[in-house]
């Protein structure tokens, strides 16, 4: 029997005109998550006339690329689709977004055109590129990814984390069919036979749903639902993969906490606040850091990482947030020390959430691997691609380790959203079915906004034919994305890269 929950929950239940949530709620389709892959599924869903409800426990959308501070997409060729829809939203405002190319890198010091050595990687904003300029990433035979070819084949989109935000909602809300639920917490999962009933909110919602999408980024939602997780790093005989570790360990990618300087008129080095040492005391000294300029001249500080995963994951969150806040001032307050270019900055900002690369992950109907990713499209024999990559395996912390560029882009199959024996549930977040190898490669922010994608889509194909999420048809759900524009071939078609190139 439905009833209206109390009124103060009322406010994060965002839609004009919608009536105020019941005690208990029905949709096609609930995503659990509003970060880049619930964003990418809550949309597509819509779109396609199913009706939505899409969870945030933050008071926002955007997850990592807002709150986390990730205020950047990097190269890669998983960019099409919705990203690009949500670009062109962004690039109608001013300041909201732009185009970087890469500046100096303390790798490549030249002596002759520059007065010291940065302290990392430094990317600027270049008027003279577009979107499509950013969609690459891998690096052909017979090339190497010197500074020349990064510089002319590797850029990036800044952007302002509160346009993010707000564009994201903007575009949920002109659909008309996707509600909104902030600063609301999933809690518990009915499920039983491979089939969520439904799920338990923190505001006391019993929200039901034909279909759940999980894009909570650890799998919560999976977890709670009794799906096979992942943790750690595979052993290398597990799933055959040349880079993984002999033996399986508990070690997770490392994580950051990402920062903010902007320019003031009168250079100082700003004083450390009681009770910061000057000196690292995490590591023998001070990390390198990559930083994006962001369109209105700020400066996004990434340090690379700024805490172990294991120690993250000993700490637990909350504890380790604080002590990476310490390190944020201790870092800033060091450059700003020994380089007097960052004097002319002042720490503005410090994000709000952790960047969290890697935390559990569901076994899925396939598990992609670094197989996969060393064979590429044109090895992998996969019929469901809903999605390509080309980011290298990128791991960070004590236990980094780089092959270095793949040679061309990878498909990642639509059985990896589908937890092992689940009917209604998709997963559409770095928790999908990937290995710890292969996670390192396709976990950035517009990969996932594309899973999301095909995940939506998933949805409204099934509820159209009448049948469960692993039963929609692969080449049902590949027309249906290369209608939104999506590019599942290499090199892209020509149509998709006219639609591409009109920005």
């Amino acid at each position: 029997m439905k009833h209206l929950i109390a009124a103060a929950t009322v406010a994060g239940f965002l839609l004009a005109g919608a009536p105020a949530p019941a005690g208990e709620y029905d949709c096609d389709v609930a995503v659990i998550g509003g970060g880049s892959g619930g964003f990418g599924a809550a949309l597509a869903a819509a779109r396609l006339g199913l009706d939505v409800v899409l969870v945030e426990k933050a008071d926002r959308l955007g997850g990592s690329s807002v709150r986390g501070g990730v205020n950047c997409w990097e190269p890669g060729i998983g960019g099409t689709g919705i990203p690009f829809d949500l670009f062109k939203e962004l690039k109608r405002q001013p300041n909201a977004v732009s185009i970087y190319s890469f500046g100096r890198h303390g790798g490549t010091f030249d002596p002759k055109r520059e007065t010291f050595r940065y302290p990392g990687g430094e990317t600027v904003s270049d008027p003279t590129r577009r979107y499509f300029d950013t969609l690459e990433r891998h690096v052909p035979p017979g090339q190497k990814a010197t500074r020349a070819y990064r510089g002319e084949h590797w850029h990036g989109v800044p952007f302002e984390p509160e346009a993010m935000a707000k564009t994201m909602r903007a575009m949920l809300d002109a659909t008309g069919r996707c509600r909104v639920l902030l600063n609301t917490a999933f809690v518990a999962a009915d499920a039983s036979e491979g089939r969520i009933r439904s799920i338990q909110l923190s505001n006391g919602t019993r929200l039901c749903a034909r279909y759940f999408v999980d894009s909570t980024g650890d799998g919560a939602v999976c977890a709670a639902a009794g799906c096979r997780m992942m943790f750690g790093q595979e052993s290398r005989e597990r799933f055959n993969e040349p880079d993984a570790p002999e033996t399986a360990t508990q070690r997770v990618n490392g994580v950051t906490l990402i920062y903010r300087a902007t320019p003031v008129k009168k250079p100082c080095i700003e004083p450390l606040p009681e009770g910061i040492p000057a000196k690292c005391w995490w590591r023998k000294s001070f990390v390198g850091a990559h930083v994006n300029h962001y369109p209105n001249g700020d400066l996004n500080i990434n340090m690379l990482p700024t805490m172990e995963g294991e120690e993250f994951m000993r700490l637990g969150y909350t504890a380790a947030l604080a002590e990476c806040r310490r390190r944020v001032r201790a870092h800033w307050h060091d450059w700003q020390t020994r380089i007097e270019e960052f004097r002319g900055y002042r720490l503005s900002w410090i994000a709000p959430a952790l960047g969290v690369r890697e935390s559990r992950r569901v076994v899925g109907e396939y598990v992609l691997t670094e197989n996969d990713l060393l064979a590429g499209l044109s090895g992998q024999k996969h019929a469901d691609i809903i999605c390509l990559a080309d980011h290298m395996m990128d791991t960070h912390g004590g236990h980094s380790k780089h092959r270095g560029e793949l040679t061309e882009p990878y498909g990642v199959p639509y059985r990896c959203l589908i937890p092992k024996g689940f009917r209604n549930l998709l997963v559409a977040c770095r928790a999908a079915s990937f290995s710890s190898v292969a996670a390192s490669s396709c976990r950035l922010s517009r990969t996932m906004m594309q899973l999301g994608q095909a995940a939506g889509t998933a949805a409204a194909l099934a509820k159209e034919l009448n049948m469960d999420l692993p039963a929609v048809p692969a080449d049902r759900l590949r027309a249906a994305l290369r209608q939104q524009h999506v590019q599942l071939e290499h090199p892209m078609p020509d149509m998709l890269r006219s639609h591409v190139e009109k920005e």
